[in-house]
């Protein structure tokens, strides 16, 4: 099996904010390397422990996350865009997984939560609410790709399991803070799912190694890995004001057939015009 990792760094546990946390220059940026790194080595070895052929990890957090001097080094590292969504995924491997993973936007009890940034509200397709575990997840599918493994924030589990049936999953942290942020603007939401309580960082890597060896060794036997949404696709993304602009807006994308080239193609911004529509573009 062939199988290609996707690693992001807010549902790593440990990692505790943005402002200190999430790049190059905050205070604890080389420890959320390291702790992300060893999270991803720790899914590399249950997956080769299992039989896996080949293992590549892409970096899915945009100013990066892995260590390389300490990444196993049966992995292969992709660093930088590819030529598809996934960055680099295509008919050549047989499974995606995801390790470091948070939940969507909107989401309770979730912990440094969003979907691509805290300018977004919501993402759905087809009327599923989908945060960045979803829409790759629907992108490696259509490769041929199933979805077999996913590690991260317990709401994240929780939300990988609703769309993905059967999938094997990894908790390591849970959010401890209620409600949706709904009403905060990009601002208020950096700051507003940010309590959690983190297992130790020894016994989250033991976690996903077991995890990410069943998934395995289940995918062998067991049909699960694929997300049931039909085609034609709608895509609308409804992003949040900020404290200077308050103002809501959205973007609605069609497309007859594919969910890679709906999630490639332009979209121009619409300002939301009323709380009847906001409540009409959203998933309840």
């Amino acid at each position: 099996m062939r199988i290609y990792i996707f690693a992001d760094l807010e549902g790593v546990c440990g990692v505790r904010d943005f402002e200190e946390w999430e790049k190059p220059g905050c205070y604890y940026h080389d420890m959320a390397r390291e702790l992300a790194t060893g999270e991803v080595n720790a899914a590399v070895a249950g997956f080769f422990e299992a039989g896996a052929e080949y293992v590549l990890v892409s970096e899915g957090h945009g100013p990066g996350l892995i260590d390389i001097l300490r990444l196993d080094p049966r992995a292969v590292l992709q660093r930088g865009p590819g030529t598809s969504r996934p960055a680099g995924i295509d008919a050549n491997f047989d499974a995606i997984a995801f390790v470091g993973m948070h939940a969507k936007s909107r989401t309770p009890f979730s912990h440094l939560t969003h979907t691509t940034s805290s300018h977004v509200l919501e993402v759905s397709i087809n009327g599923v609410a989908v945060g960045e575990f979803g829409q790759y997840a629907l992108c490696a599918n259509e490769y041929g790709a199933r979805a077999i493994f996913a590690a991260g924030e317990q709401a994240l589990a929780e939300e990988a399991q609703a769309l993905v049936p059967g999938i094997e999953t990894a908790a390591v942290k849970r959010g401890t803070v209620p409600g949706r942020g709904d009403e905060c603007t990009f601002e208020q939401y950096r700051k507003h799912p940010l309590g959690a309580l983190h297992l130790h960082p020894q016994k989250a890597r033991a976690l996903i190694r077991a995890g990410a060896k069943k998934a395995v060794e289940r995918a062998g036997t067991e049909d699960f890995g694929i997300v049931r949404i039909e085609p034609p696709y709608t895509r609308i993304c409804v992003f949040r004001g900020t404290d200077e602009n308050p103002q809501r807006t959205f973007t609605l994308q069609k497309h007859d057939s594919s969910i890679v080239d709906l999630l490639r193609m332009p979209a121009e911004r619409k300002p939301v015009e009323s709380d009847e529509q906001l409540r009409d573009l959203l998933v309840d």
